[in-house]
């Protein structure tokens, strides 16, 4: 059995290499973007039902892309948090431009 990662660090390391390619890339970015305009709907609207749509777009998108694109298993299952806090930053970091959705290596930049 691997051995657990114990830092963020080295977990994002990991993680940015579980999502090299360009497609998982687009499909978690369009996947958060969702996820942010819901809950701007939801704050303007004050319509609390559409908040299920948050696991739904934000899961969604991410584990179709892993299945499909980058055919490996979403590290939400085993690092949950970690996952969900590295989903915001690889998206903040391909909004700034940190991270490239197109990589020509295949290989992630350094975080």
């Amino acid at each position: 059995m691997a051995e657990r990662i114990k830092t963020y660090r080295e977990f994002y390391q990991f993680y940015l290499t579980e999502h090299s390619k360009t497609g998982t890339r687009i499909f978690h970015f369009i996947g958060t973007l969702l996820v942010f305009f819901v809950i701007g709907y939801v704050i303007s609207s004050g319509k609390e039902r559409f908040l299920w749509y948050i696991p739904i777009f934000g899961y969604g998108f991410a584990w179709f892309s892993h299945a499909v694109i980058e055919r490996n298993k979403p590290a939400t299952f085993k690092y949950p948090l970690w996952s969900l806090i590295s989903d915001f930053r690889l998206f903040f970091e391909l909004l700034i431009g940190k991270q490239k959705f197109i990589m020509s290596d295949n290989k992630p930049q350094n975080p």
